[in-house]
């Protein structure tokens, strides 16, 4: 625990095996209690390298259910767990654990609810090797968002995210999509609540392990992230109502 809060890591999974073991070992168990594994199907043997590492709760999809079907699985145990403290860390090693410490102790200080590592802040994506195009891409979806949106987030795409407790449990998460884009769908519940969100610098690392999406996955994310973006700020002027972000 930290100050008495529960630390759930959660570790959404897709062919994870060659890089699960390195992940998990960096993780800090003294500040961790609990590490939840969600394989989404894997075709490898992600589920046989994680028993052999003792982690205990591990769900397993009889049916590949997409990024965003995986996250709501991983917190919906979490939650179930009695998680005051939940941490999205991708097994593809592409996010250090060692950053783990930083996101737990804002959220358990009460600094921030939610805190997010940020490939943008300190040139980390391009240092890690995120491809130029895919950075061109990120960095236009983000100033085309907090126009849309009215916030100021350096990236709205990094996978790597801590949210406490009580901000999960205040947004409706599985009315969200099951693909990619519902990263942005639960930013937008995140910030219609009224929750802020941190940043800190976070290096990252592109590797043919690492799990990536093509090029045409992207443009399908990009122009459901602008569809998000849209709908928030019509929302957001009293034009329309949105079901997915619920009463303020």
């Amino acid at each position: 625990m930290y100050k008495g809060k529960k630390v759930i890591v959660v570790l959404p999974a897709y062919r994870a095996a060659l890089t699960l073991k390195q992940t998990y070992e960096e993780i800090p168990f003294d500040l961790v209690d609990e590490v939840v594994l969600v394989d989404d199907k894997s075709p490898d043997n992600t589920v046989e390298v994680a028993r052999t590492l003792g982690i205990k709760h591990i769900v397993v999809h009889q049916r590949n259910r997409g990024y965003g079907g995986n996250q709501k699985s991983c917190y919906d145990k979490a939650l179930e767990l009695g998680g005051d403290i939940v941490v999205m860390l991708h097994p593809d090693y592409q996010y250090t654990p060692k950053l783990l410490a930083s996101m737990i102790t804002l959220i358990g200080n009460e600094v921030y609810p939610v805190v997010f590592g940020s490939r943008i802040l300190g040139g980390g994506a391009l240092k890690g090797g995120m491809p130029m195009y895919k950075y061109i891409f990120n960095r236009m979806l983000t100033l085309s968002q907090n126009l849309l949106m009215g916030e100021k987030l350096s990236e709205y795409h990094t996978g790597y995210r801590a949210y406490s407790g009580a901000v999960l449990r205040s947004v409706e998460y599985n009315k969200l999509s099951d693909d990619f884009v519902f990263d942005n769908q639960i930013v937008a519940q995140i910030f219609w609540k009224g929750h802020s969100i941190a940043e800190i610098t976070c290096p990252t690392k592109y590797f043919e392990e690492a799990s990536s999406i093509n090029f045409s996955r992207s443009m399908t994310y990009g122009l459901g992230v602008l569809a998000v973006s849209f709908r928030y700020f019509f929302a957001r002027i009293g034009l329309m109502k949105w079901s997915i972000l619920g009463s303020r």
